[in-house]
């Protein structure tokens, strides 16, 4: 089984994977991907600095100054997708080649990207702008500027939630939304009804 996950960057995605991975699932994580191939493709990376000049120096991508430009630029934005999403669905048809009995792609751009036919099941990760907030702030080091920047560039979750199968909200806690995670994981047969992960 393929599951797709996706949803907003700060919405706790990881939680999800994280049981997936526990139930003994291969995760496919695009952004992982996609900075696996800026390090071992350099026409990405020509293609990149083609396009946006000055935002990668000594072979390096700077991720900052790549962000302020597409994060608030649509045109920028779908530039850039263009030339990522093609590489990376690349790379994950020969990783699924391996045919694992469970494997989760996790990709914000799940749909855009030409991955959602790839997966058996699709699933939104959701949750309230302020929570992805905090979130992105403490995991990244970013100023609340900066993540609302991110988060405004995105989809908001009910393009997510029109598009999936399934939609979990982390809506409360850590725990909550984990036990909602394994539930919805017993649900699919993935796990024994009743079992819980380490």
């Amino acid at each position: 089984m393929i599951l797709g996950i996706t949803g907003g960057t700060g919405c706790g995605k990881t939680t999800l994977l994280r049981c997936i991975a526990q139930a003994g699932g291969v995760i496919l994580d695009c952004d992982e991907i996609y900075h696996d191939l800026l390090r071992a493709d350099p026409e990405l990376l020509q293609a990149i600095e083609g396009r946006f000049p000055g935002t990668v120096k000594n072979g390096v991508l700077l991720r900052k100054v790549l962000g302020e430009r597409v994060f608030s630029d649509e045109n920028a934005l779908a530039d850039l997708n263009r030339i990522t999403h093609s590489a990376v669905k690349a790379e994950v048809l020969r990783r699924l080649e391996s045919c694992p009995t469970l494997a989760a792609i996790d990709a914000i751009a799940l749909f855009e990207g030409g991955l959602a036919p790839l997966c058996n099941i699709t699933v939104a990760v959701t949750a309230p702008t302020e929570d992805r907030v905090r979130r992105l702030m403490v995991r990244d080091g970013i100023s609340e500027e900066y993540a609302r920047k991110r988060i405004a560039a995105q989809h908001d979750p009910r393009w997510f939630r029109e598009r999936c199968d399934w939609v979990l909200d982390n809506d409360s806690t850590l725990e909550a939304f984990q036990e909602k995670c394994l539930a919805f994981l017993r649900q699919l047969g993935i796990i024994d009804s009743g079992a819980k992960l380490p």
